[in-house]
């Protein structure tokens, strides 16, 4: 867990030096029942699950287990902690709901992963951040620790990649030798296993995933030829198959049909109640995508200090119904991470709310919120 309390069992005061009447929890859960207990616990905030550990073994089994929070699932209840990275090995996160920065353990010391590019990406109740050579590295916020997790089938970089639910899809990206690939994926948090889906029409690295409608969708990247692409693909789980959608990125990319060099980071998409943003980076416009006719719809302007260079070192991500941006000011000397955020209204241009600020020395390296 990544906060702890001192345990209590028992509830009572001390007056003039007397003990007045005691309840143990047992009691308490034995008057309203077990079930009628947990609905309760479903209404505290993560923050609070190290205190719910220690009332009962009963209470701490269900915690250290995560049964918590695939009950918070079943129930549609989601809380969203931002996990950002400002050196290679080094994590922390950010609680939105109580408003706290939290550290993480350091991750494990490890040369071959070091050298090589990341990415990252948040499903059930972990943090799974990826190298080059088969080196996969899993955070679990039950253990509030560290541990190499299996790899993939076809170990990639610079993929898109989405979650939902205990589930993440991943496709595309390039290999070990710099082959760019079709490739995609699926992971499942509860059994730790990667399972192939078909591949994608076309192979593409540094592109963007999201899920919407029930469906898996990948926009954008660089082909073979290193052509910046304008299709989109959907995955449909049902039928196990793809479908190109072509011009879905047309406006997307900091710098539309430039080589990659030029192009810039992957497209800044995030997916709110069904409906598909993006962030362009080069102009600082967030645009709603127009499932129906296949466009994207210009809605106003990214937070005014969230600069970025050619993309990298900003992040744009949903937070239940919220669009949230990260990023901020730099000099030569430091710079600051802010946290804007706004509830999408199609009807008016964003209003940026500054949620939270922290000096930081480093640059934004990766980004994941989980949501559980």
């Amino acid at each position: 867990m990544e906060t702890h309390e001192p345990c209590g069992h028992r509830l009572g005061d001390r007056v003039d030096g007397e003990q007045q009447h005691v309840v143990s929890w047992s009691d308490i859960i034995g008057v309203i029942g077990r079930s009628l207990s947990i609905k309760c616990l479903l209404r505290l905030s993560r923050s609070d699950y190290g205190s719910v550990a220690c009332l009962n073994q009963d209470f701490n089994s269900l915690v250290r287990s995560g049964e918590i929070y695939r009950l918070h699932r079943n129930n549609g209840v989601e809380e969203y902690w931002l996990y950002f990275s400002r050196n290679p090995l080094q994590w922390d996160a950010y609680d939105p709901h109580c408003g706290r920065w939290i550290e993480v353990p350091r991750m494990p010391q490890d040369e071959c992963f070091m050298c090589s590019d990341k990415e990252s990406l948040a499903v059930g109740t972990e943090l799974l951040v990826f190298g080059m050579a088969h080196i996969v590295y899993k955070y679990s916020i039950l253990t509030n620790s560290w541990t190499r997790a299996g790899p993939m089938n076809s170990p990639l970089c610079l993929f898109g990649s989405t979650s939902a639910g205990e589930k993440a899809y991943v496709a595309g990206g390039i290999d070990s030798l710099g082959r760019k690939l079709s490739a995609a994926e699926m992971y499942n948090s509860e059994t730790h296993a990667w399972t192939p889906l078909p591949c994608m029409n076309e192979a593409r690295m540094m592109c963007s995933g999201a899920f919407m409608d029930g469906k898996f969708y990948v926009i954008g990247g660089v082909t073979n030829n290193n052509k910046v692409l304008k299709c989109g693909e959907e995955y449909d789980l049902e039928r196990g198959s793809w479908r190109v959608i072509e011009n879905m990125c047309e406006g997307v990319h900091g710098m539309a049909g430039a080589p990659p060099l030029i192009a810039g980071a992957t497209p800044l998409i995030v997916v709110v109640n069904n409906q598909l943003y993006a962030a362009n980076y080069n102009d600082k416009d967030v645009k709603r995508y127009d499932k129906l006719n296949n466009r994207w719809i210009a809605l106003g302007k990214l937070p005014e200090h969230c600069v970025s260079k050619d993309g990298w070192g900003i992040a744009f991500r949903a937070c239940g119904d919220r669009l949230i941006v990260i990023g901020g000011p730099r000099t030569y000397t430091g710079g600051t991470i802010e946290i804007h955020s706004w509830i999408p209204d199609d009807q008016q241009p964003p209003v940026w709310n500054l949620v939270a600020k922290r000096s930081s020395k480093s640059f934004l390296y990766n980004l994941a919120m989980m949501g559980c």
